[in-house]
């Protein structure tokens, strides 16, 4: 156990500090594991969970090809259309790319609404650095409302096998997903008053975005109902949702390929395949089937469990601040990853359903990204956006929108989860 924990703790030390080399840090570690027998070969597919990372593929892909669609450039126009002044403007692309994000990923979110807002921002003559913040932070906060709305929200159904109506509604209770909305008034409002000074008028006049294709949007609805219903099958393989997301993005690619007759038609889809993030966590479903194997997760649980003297409430805290902070400063993927099978651990030492824990520590997780500038990738990409248009974001301009939109974002859901799951 102690060879574990020291090679875990190498593994994260060094994903810190080489942020870049992530991936292969996660999957050297994985074969020092499996090569020393801490986890042995037979464990090994086991350890894997093959649903999330066919989901992320597929997800990334029907999502390259919606935005090509200029769909997302349409909608931003008619909300553009409806509001008053700059103050409202930013407001509502915040709301707009959360909306989004609660079935895209983060990161693409951000990509879609950010070349709008700096488009926007042009013609009104204002700073775009705080719209760009408010996007990135609002796509974060708006990942954890549905099953496939961030990795981590994925990595959670998989693992705890949640369908996408558990998001929404859970064992006859109002699910995560309103908790993440109730966080999501009350940020709006924060939102608004950050931006009370920008009360110049909105511009009316412009021509609207004309749509190429609307078939990627079909599919992506069609996406959605259909992991709604394969929530519905009593019987169904593990990598249900992963076959669905996999199958429509083929559809869509061999779609494009037959309109276009373009070999970028397959290609720029399969590069808007994260990679690296899928090959970051198949590395760590191995390093944590390892620790798991050698008794590490147990111990740690059963460490919490008489720490806290079996007082769920307090666990609960711990769990979702902890979350807050850890997740501030590092990737919230390898923490959820770990925490998981910790989570489980902790409800089984306690005796509980480990429902609202894992609401939690998702909810904690998601959002805490949003205190920093490098704590989600959604940030990281947002500013990069505007180093690339020649602005460059500070990072107390970063946390005087990313601190206050936290908190009033995870306080709501903090009560509301221990209320309806924890009480």
């Amino acid at each position: 156990m102690i060879y574990a924990i020291l090679l875990f703790a190498l593994t994260y030390v060094l994903m810190l500090v080489f942020g870049k080399y992530r991936p292969y840090i996660a999957l050297c570690s994985a074969a020092v594991f499996i090569v020393t027998g801490m986890l042995p070969l037979s464990e090994v597919l086991g350890a894997i969970d093959f649903n999330v990372l066919m989901m992320i593929a597929g997800t990334m892909g029907l999502v390259k090809l919606f935005i090509d669609s200029r769909m997302p450039a349409l909608l931003a126009d008619l909300i553009m259309e409806k509001v008053p002044s700059v103050q409202m403007a930013a407001v509502a692309l915040a709301l707009f790319a959360g909306v989004i994000s609660a079935f895209v990923d983060n990161v693409a979110t951000v990509l879609m609404v950010a070349p709008i807002a700096l488009e926007i921002c042009k013609k009104l003559r204002t700073n775009p650095v705080p719209f760009i913040i408010a996007i990135a932070v609002s796509s974060n906060l708006q990942g954890a409302a549905t099953l496939v709305g961030d990795t981590t929200a994925i990595m959670l159904g998989s693992y705890a096998q949640m369908s996408f109506l558990d998001f929404i509604v859970y064992n006859g209770k109002p699910g995560i997903f309103f908790a993440v909305e109730l966080g999501a008034v009350v940020s709006a409002v924060i939102l608004a008053w950050l931006f009370r000074k920008e009360k110049e008028p909105v511009p009316k006049g412009e021509k609207r975005t004309v749509v190429t294709d609307y078939v990627p949007t079909v599919l992506l609805v069609g996406m959605i109902a259909l992991l709604i219903g394969a929530s519905f099958l009593p019987v169904k393989p593990d990598v249900t949702n992963g076959l669905i997301c996999l199958t429509l993005m083929a559809v869509g690619i061999v779609y494009d390929f037959a309109r276009k007759k373009d070999k970028a038609a397959v290609t720029e889809p399969l590069k808007a395949i994260d990679f690296e993030t899928i090959g970051l966590l198949f590395g760590l479903f191995l390093v944590i089937g390892g620790i798991t194997h050698m008794g590490v997760i147990d111990a740690v649980a059963e460490l919490l469990a008489q720490v806290s003297g079996g007082d769920l409430f307090l666990i609960y805290t711990v769990i979702v601040w902890a979350s807050v902070l850890f997740s501030a400063f590092i990737d919230n993927i390898p923490y959820v990853a770990t925490m998981l099978p910790v989570v489980t651990g902790l409800a089984g030492a306690l005796g509980v359903e480990p429902t609202v824990l894992y609401f939690g520590l998702l909810s904690g997780a998601t959002l805490g990204g949003n205190c920093t500038p490098i704590g989600a990738s959604a940030n990281i990409a947002g500013i990069g956006i505007l180093r690339r248009a020649g602005y460059e974001v500070r990072t107390r301009d970063f946390v005087r929108i990313g601190i206050p939109f936290t908190l009033a974002a995870v306080i709501p859901a903090y009560i509301y989860l221990w209320l309806l799951f924890g009480a």
